[in-house]
């Protein structure tokens, strides 16, 4: 294996981030130990994600390079491609669900949410979807302790609402599909129309308070176009709770 460093750039907290060889060195935080158990956890229940490999002799997290081309640089996915990432999401939550997650544990996590009962990747995102030969989320620094619904909000959010210049109708076709792939119930599907345009406020106002209070990368997220783009997120996915709703319906 080679030991010339390659910088990775694409993400937003992509600093330090390199590949070696065939993996990934990524920065130790203190929650690694515990993001890294969710990982194995996930894989031992028959989902697709990044080996964990351990820690390099610089400290650094040691992950495994998954080959493919981010879903947001993709073209368009199809009502099919978005029903498989729809149960590839639920497969993720149900490797999950007996995970009791240790109140101890420094979790980098940045948008809490109320009555958490599940550990949840957060960040379930096209920006965080390696489509190829295999489909596999990156990028689980992020998880920790949330809720089913407010993760599959983001992740349905991301995936299909979150353009305000597609048609509504089309859309609420591509929430509807993924929606289904999910394999919702009623009550999911009761919460998830408003949930959708709460969970992308409260994107918008993680950026806001970053940018006043300075904390990176996020502040300067905002000032990037960011802030605008989740605020007419916000705007858009309100605007059409309805439509939303009658989608996830019609069953």
């Amino acid at each position: 294996m080679t030991d010339t460093e390659e910088p990775l750039s694409g993400g937003n907290a992509s600093q330090g981030v390199v590949r070696v060889g065939e993996t990934v060195r990524k920065p130790w935080t203190a929650a690694m130990p515990a993001v890294h158990e969710v990982m194995r956890r996930v894989r031992a229940a028959g989902v697709d994600v990044p080996e964990v490999i351990g820690q390099d002799d610089q400290g650094r997290q040691v992950l495994e390079m998954v080959p493919g081309t981010l879903a947001m640089d993709s073209p368009p996915l199809t009502h099919e491609e978005l029903a498989r990432v729809g149960r590839l999401v639920r497969s993720i939550h149900d490797a999950t669900r007996d995970l009791v997650p240790d109140p101890a544990v420094p979790w980098e996590n940045l948008l809490l949410t109320t009555g958490a009962d599940l550990v949840c990747h957060n960040d379930l995102a096209p920006w965080n979807l390696l489509v190829g030969e295999r489909w596999v989320f990156i990028d689980w620094d992020g998880a920790g302790p949330s809720t089913r619904l407010w993760d599959l909000a983001y992740a349905a959010q991301s995936f299909t609402i979150n353009d305000s210049r597609v048609d509504p109708a089309d859309a609420a076709a591509g929430l509807a599909a993924f929606v289904e792939g999910y394999g919702a119930d009623q009550r999911l599907r009761d919460e998830l129309p408003q949930a959708l345009g709460r969970r992308a406020a409260a994107m918008h106002e993680l950026l806001r308070s970053a940018h006043e209070t300075g904390h990176e990368p996020w502040g300067t997220m905002y000032t990037a176009g960011h802030g605008a783009h989740w605020l007419e997120a916000t705007r858009y996915a309100r605007a059409h709770e309805e439509t939303w709703r009658l989608a996830l319906r019609g069953r």
